[in-house]
């Protein structure tokens, strides 16, 4: 009997060695070298921050002639250059990037009390939040929590969630919203209120409820009546129309819920987000890298959206953690091999960038076929991610 047993046993041990080297063995390969490519992200940054005049206010999108379209601290992307120095900073252990990082994240301080609209989770949590988690100065913890306070004020109790425009009477909420919610909950953990937390998970809960065509594809944003919470209607209003799969708006989805399950272990949120990945997969183009909408007409001859694709990449390596599904491991390699190749990588000309190729807002004509900043923050945080990973297995 004993024989028997250890026969089973052996028998079964060899079948999981056999299952572990079939996965191994299906893993997409990395056609691109990482260490070339952080170097070259050096070498961009280098020069931007090199030129750059801070006084000028933040840049947001680098042009071939090496200059750049400037903000201020208002504006939604104000905070991605900073974040990006963090990620240098991470990704190479080198003081100099964390110099910059710090220089780039003070004057954003002032968007601690700043209501004007609800991106501050960008703004702030991508420079202070990134700051804080790789110093821990407890200068920028203060800075989140003050920022996360002032957000919950953009919270309708009538509708359930946070006001993202101030456009009219109504109530407009957007999918890009989805991306407030991480800095609220961190703070609600780390010496906030429980409000925050409960504003966040509102948030959550109304949008899966209103948000989701059948498919799982995401609508840009739901209007509804602030007085009733009643939805008025669904709008995409950067995408090709109401009903098309715009596709930034499927990356915030797709990032926004696989960070609130992480967040909260409710697998509702990881089934949606699951949902919609799984939906993108299906209509990746054969090169991977989406077009700005993923039912725009004319497509192959559409432009493509470099932000969304970095986005959807740093989203599926957090899916590929919470599942083990190598399918969002494979796909996150084929969405980097393709930005990191020579067709997206800011190689010619005199860019300060990473990233071309990208879309801002098609149907206005604003930043169509452009580098901007969000697209290198979320491409690189994808190579942090995935950097972890190749350092683990290896």
């Amino acid at each position: 009997m004993i024989r028997i047993q250890l026969i089973i046993a052996l028998c079964f041990s060899n079948i999981i060695m056999v299952s572990a080297q079939i996965e191994v063995e299906k893993k997409e390969q990395i056609t691109f070298n990482l260490a070339e490519t952080i170097g070259f992200a050096e070498m961009q940054f280098l020069k931007a921050t090199n030129s750059l005049d801070i006084k000028k206010g933040f840049p947001r999108e680098s042009h071939i002639d090496g200059t750049w379209t400037q903000v201020n601290a208002k504006n939604w992307t104000s905070g991605f250059f900073a974040g990006s120095l963090w990620y240098l900073y991470e990704l190479t252990e080198n003081k100099k990037w964390q110099k910059e990082a710090e220089k780039w994240t003070a004057p954003l301080s002032s968007l601690q009390t700043f209501s004007g609209h609800h991106d501050t989770g960008f703004m702030v949590f991508c420079s202070f939040g990134n700051g804080y988690r790789l110093t821990k100065n407890n200068s920028y913890k203060d800075i989140i929590l003050n920022t996360s306070k002032t957000l919950t004020s953009r919270f309708y109790p009538n509708v359930g969630t946070i006001k993202s425009w101030d456009r009219g009477t109504n109530h407009i909420t957007i999918i890009d919203n989805m991306m407030n919610l991480e800095m609220l909950m961190w703070a609600s953990k780390n010496n906030g209120t429980k409000e925050m937390a409960d504003v966040a998970l509102s948030h959550a809960n109304t949008t899966l409820k209103h948000h989701f065509m059948e498919n799982g594809a995401s609508y840009h944003g739901v209007v509804y009546d602030p007085a009733t919470g009643a939805v008025i209607n669904k709008r995409t209003y950067q995408g090709y129309n109401d009903k098309t799969m715009w596709a930034r708006g499927q990356s915030w989805a797709i990032y926004g819920y696989s960070m609130m399950y992480k967040q909260t272990g409710d697998k509702k949120y990881l089934e949606a987000s699951i949902k919609t990945a799984d939906l993108c997969i299906s209509r990746f183009p054969e090169d991977v890298v989406p077009y700005w909408d993923f039912d725009a007409p004319m497509i192959p001859v559409r432009e493509r959206d470099a932000s969304a694709g970095a986005i959807i990449a740093s989203a599926f390596l957090e899916l590929y953690e919470h599942t083990n599904n190598i399918k969002y491991y494979n796909w996150v390699v084929k969405l980097l091999n393709e930005l990191s190749s020579d067709a997206y990588l800011a190689k010619e000309g005199n860019y300060q960038c990473l990233l071309l190729h990208s879309v801002g807002n098609y149907p206005r004509n604003s930043e169509v076929n452009v580098n901007l900043n969000y697209a290198d923050y979320y491409y690189l945080e994808a190579l942090v991610r995935l950097k972890k990973i190749v350092n683990m297995i290896e």
